[in-house]
């Protein structure tokens, strides 16, 4: 197809420099005054008008969003000018409403074919059939579309639409300066910025912390659209781009002494992203286009913004806001904001969209007390290095900067994982309160930390913590636990881009090995899949993963990655004991070929000389119920087992954990649920099976009251349920414990928390 002749002979930049100077004038901000209004009409008038002439469109239409989310056509050429106003399509309805729903341009030669499309009547819009559009973006936001048609079924070009999302762009700035819509109409809700409120989230890394709001702004977008000199624009994107690359390769170089493992993957992966060929081209072809340096990234982080919003897959969704945070970071680098550290108040609590883990080492660690997110997931890098940092971290507010000014003061609640925006005097005396017992609990557990887990009538009970991070191994000695009980080897392959290498998983699990000493760890093989999913293996979607190809199933389909993970944990753990379990066995078969595969490993080290390890102890993580009654068949052919009480609970009530509409549905404080435990619990004491519990419940103290009183003796908690652990099991009369739960598993109720707290109370117990 021809090229439209009117665009080809001015050239893009020179249709975006018309738009630009008719957009241009002296309307007031907000559009306050009738007569700025009328202006700031009579030049979108002009606009619909040059963009028709300049694109060969018979059609030219801009529909803009309204507060209540409703799209009005604001401005046409080519249409019944009565409709201009009048008609508004509800979000979603019509192509219209598709493009703002996807936040994506859509081109078609027959638009009346498609099954989203929408007659209005008054617009008079039956004779056209081509159609394309492209949404104005802001904050990765559809706040309008831009539509050009025309009466040919025509197919438009890939040039046209580069054109049409460059013009798109620069509407988006007008609309978003207030020009045409005033503020209130541009916001989804309007909110009161100064009442107290309280914003309930998810909570990605424990601990307290008051201060003030430090809102992490993104940069500003560009005043200048357009290029004056396009190969200029070039080279001063690519001195960017290294300005850029440089400064996350100092990042890295001081990085390995701040976070060491893990965290400091994130950043190496993050580095990666920096050299994306795809991202790279995409900001090279924009400038080429004719925008200018800061523009180009300005689009891309607003087309990658609009596609996290649109996302489902969570891992998908924290790789895509890695590439927002270049563009963030690239755009103050060519503001001339070169990246360092940067300056906060003493009591700064920092308030993001989302984050990247470059900007959050950028703050000075002394004077950042928390971090509050509207968005992320506790395996996102943020949450990562949060926790690495040990910044109190609470994400998934939604609408929290829209409900926060600069300065603000603000409470983060790590351990509830809520946010309380200007609280009230006597909020921040309860808060102090409740940090004065954190700081003197925690002083109370360090006392204890050497102390052995003793009940008061002798028993022996052994504390152990979970792990997953490279920093989690600090825990063993910040708190006292006898070793690992559950090392989660998935975060490893979770923020890495690629498959960890052999040599890479080896020394993981050294480094955990060396860590531990002589106490016992325990790993657990890969749990992906489901929710977890890894770009580099082929991701399926399933209609209910957390019942799907995860955990072991996956291992068995894939036994490659199996046996390479077998490998480095062989090799890590030559010469010394090796622990290692499967995760979600369902039933026996799957154990028993999972058990062939260490053996065959072992056989395969064994033949080229390898140093074997000193003892391997193989076992079985009971999280599926159809064990319960197949345990006689189980247990003789594992070591040891351990229950997963996360979701052997959700599979017995059939009960997403993660689903909040769900998750409360039932208690694992039930009969149904303790007379389970016990019942795994005589079972293995009959076979002489080692037992303990690694989920939840073991770290938090009312529950591991309940799990000692039904004869478990082996808790693996995570790190800050330790302490509060072992003090209670050193409170505790277990035999008088044990006669208190007997009577409550024969109760016909649905949950007997309100029994064993009474009983808890009853036995004195520091709960």
């Amino acid at each position: 197809m021809v090229k439209n002749a009117g665009l080809t002979t001015r050239g893009p930049r020179n249709l975006l420099r018309q738009i630009r100077e008719a957009l241009a004038g002296g309307y007031g901000a907000g559009g306050a005054s009738g007569v700025a209004v009328a202006g700031a009409q009579q030049r979108l008038d002009m606009v619909v008008g040059i963009i028709a002439r300049s694109m060969v469109a018979e059609v030219c239409s801009i529909y803009l969003r309204r507060g209540s989310g409703e799209l009005e056509l604001f401005a046409t050429e080519g249409l019944n000018p009565a409709a201009v106003h009048n008609t508004r399509l509800r979000p979603g309805e019509g192509l219209v409403g598709e493009v703002a729903r996807l936040a994506r341009p859509i081109s078609l030669s027959n638009a009346q074919e498609h099954p989203n499309f929408s007659y209005r009547p008054e617009t008079g819009e039956d004779p056209f059939n081509a159609f394309l559009g492209a949404p104005l973006l802001r904050g990765g936001r559809a706040i309008g579309v831009l539509v050009v048609q025309n009466r040919a079924a025509r197919v438009y070009d890939e040039d046209e639409l580069e054109d049409i999302q460059n013009i798109a762009m620069v509407l988006s700035e007008t609309v978003a300066s207030g020009g045409l819509l005033a503020d209130a109409e541009l916001r989804d809700v309007e909110l009161s910025p100064h009442r107290p409120e309280r914003l309930s989230g998810q909570k990605f890394s424990e601990g307290l912390a008051v201060g003030r709001a430090v809102l992490h702004e993104a940069p500003v977008p560009p005043e200048k659209l357009l290029a004056d000199d396009p190969a200029l624009e070039e080279v001063r994107l690519q001195d960017g781009l290294s300005a850029l690359k440089s400064s996350i390769d100092l990042l890295l170089e001081g990085g390995q002494a701040k976070l060491g493992g893990t965290p400091y993957e994130v950043l190496e992966t993050y580095r990666m992203f920096a050299d994306d060929r795809g991202w790279n081209r995409s900001l090279e072809e924009a400038v080429r286009s004719g925008l200018t340096a800061e523009a180009a990234v300005d689009r891309a982080r607003n087309e990658h913004r609009a596609r996290f919003a649109s996302a489902r897959d969570p891992y998908i969704r924290e790789r895509l806001h890695d590439f927002e945070d270049l563009a963030n970071r690239l755009l103050r680098v060519l503001m001339g904001d070169n990246p360092g550290e940067r300056q906060l108040p003493d009591d700064a609590i920092l308030v993001a969209r989302n984050l990247g883990p470059a900007d959050l080492l950028e703050y000075p660690r002394s004077k950042l007390k928390g971090l509050l997110l509207e968005e992320g997931s506790p395996a996102g890098h943020a949450a990562i290095v949060a926790r690495a940092l040990q910044i109190p971290c609470v994400g998934r507010l939604t609408g929290l900067r829209d409900r926060l000014s600069e300065g603000d003061p603000v409470i983060v609640d790590g351990e509830t994982g809520e946010a309380f925006l200007r609280p009230r005097q006597d909020m921040l005396v309860a808060l102090q309160s409740r940090m004065e017992v954190r700081e003197q609990q925690r002083a109370e557990f360090d006392q204890l930390r050497d102390t052995p887990a003793i009940t008061l009538d002798g028993t022996r009970i052994m504390v152990l913590t979970n792990a997953g991070l490279a920093v989690d191994l600090e825990n063993l000695d910040m708190t006292g636990a006898e070793g690992i009980g559950l090392f989660r080897t998935e975060f490893q392959f979770m923020v890495a881009d690629e498959l960890p290498k052999l040599t890479a998983q080896t020394a993981l699990y050294k480094l955990v090995l060396d860590a531990a000493g002589n106490r016992p760890v325990t790993f657990r093989t890969l749990d992906i899949g489901g929710d977890k999913i890894l770009p580099y293996l082929e991701p399926e979607r399933e209609e209910n993963p957390a019942m799907g190809r995860r955990a072991i199933r996956l291992g068995l389909d894939r036994p490659a990655l199996l046996r390479m993970q077998l490998r480095a944990l062989l090799s890590a753990a030559a010469g010394r004991e090796l622990r290692v379990m499967f995760p979600m066995i369902a039933t026996v078969e799957e154990f028993r070929r999972a058990r062939e595969m260490v053996d065959r490993e072992m056989e395969w080290a064994r033949r080229r000389g390898r140093t074997l390890p000193r003892l391997t102890r193989v076992g079985a993580m009971i999280e599926c119920p159809s064990l319960l009654w197949h345990l006689d068949a189980l247990l003789p052919l594992t070591d040891f087992v351990s229950i997963g009480t996360n979701d052997l609970m959700q599979y017995m009530f059939a009960a997403d954990r993660t689903n909040p509409r769900v998750a409360d549905r039932y208690d694992p404080l039930s009969p149904p649920a303790l007379r389970a435990l016990l019942e795994i619990r005589e079972k293995c004491t009959d076979t002489n099976t080692p037992v303990s519990i690694c989920g939840e419940l073991a770290g938090k103290p009312l529950e591991a009251f309940a799990l000692i009183a039904l004869g478990f003796d082996r808790l693996s908690a995570p790190a800050s349920g330790v302490g509060p652990v072992k003090r209670m099991i050193l409170s505790t009369d277990l035999k008088a414990a044990r006669r208190g739960m007997e009577p409550l598993l024969a109760s016909s109720a649905s949950s007997v928390r309100g029994e064993l707290e009474s009983l808890a109370r009853k036995l004195n117990l520091a709960i």
